[in-house]
């Protein structure tokens, strides 16, 4: 398979790796500026894989589109233009997968949060607070993965109706803090705390071999599909 970079970071050449390692052919490698070399060499894959920044995330997509190429997004922070890109996707019969975390482990850890949920719903007691650490270089705060991890608690807990960053004003609110640490790839945990006791679930990431990973697989299984994809579908959660 033929496969197109779109962001070549540290995430871009994970993937490029990763991508070799399975036998897939990478045709481009764009930076943050364009060249007529690199438009001709998206035109030429089979898939784009996206990992670059929020502010450009949204444009490189529709490039992705126009060229005809369906695309895998691994960047975040683009989500409030998620229903114009989600239109154009369909007007366009064009190919779009995203996920705010492609690491499998963590996709599982999204529904063990859901359930977690559903216990501590009748237990008024417990109050949820969740927290994130990333590395210097992440730009959005939270993280995708915490708000996903949040809006699948909100979706359950009755007691809550909404999160915030940092600290919680109303009994309503669900704080997650964010912390920026030097290399540290992603940790994600939840708390239910009491005055008696409290319950803490985590996923720590060991490298971003995980998520690199689990972008090529999203690659290889979007390949030729129409529509609009993410983790729940590739993994039939």
């Amino acid at each position: 398979m033929k496969i197109a970079l779109i962001g070549y970071g540290k995430m871009g050449k994970a993937i490029e790796q990763i991508a070799l390692e399975r036998n897939h052919e990478i045709v481009a490698r764009i930076g943050a500026e364009w060249t007529s070399t690199d438009y001709e060499g998206l035109k030429s894959a089979d898939v784009a894989i996206e990992f670059s920044v929020p502010a450009v995330a949204v444009e490189n997509i529709y490039k992705c589109f126009d060229a005809n190429v369906p695309v895998v997004v691994g960047t975040t922070g683009w989500y409030d233009a998620f229903d114009s890109v989600s239109e154009k996707c369909a007007t366009q019969k064009a190919g779009l997968f995203y996920a705010t975390n492609f690491s499998v482990g963590v996709n599982l850890f999204f529904e063990l949060n859901k359930q977690l949920a559903k216990l501590m719903n009748n237990q008024p007691d417990y109050d949820v607070t969740m927290e994130e650490i990333h590395h210097i270089h992440k730009l959005d705060a939270p993280s995708g993965t915490a708000i996903t991890l949040a809006e699948g608690s909100l979706g359950i807990l009755n007691r809550k109706e909404s999160w915030v960053k940092e600290n919680a004003s109303a009994p309503t609110e669900l704080a997650i803090a964010s912390k920026r640490i030097d290399e540290v790839p992603g940790t994600h945990s939840i708390t239910y705390e009491s005055n008696i006791d409290q319950i803490t679930i985590t996923h720590e990431a060991k490298s971003r071999k995980g998520f690199a990973q689990g972008a090529v697989i999203a690659a290889e299984w979007i390949k030729d599909k129409v529509g609009v994809f993410t983790m729940t579908d590739l993994l039939s959660l």
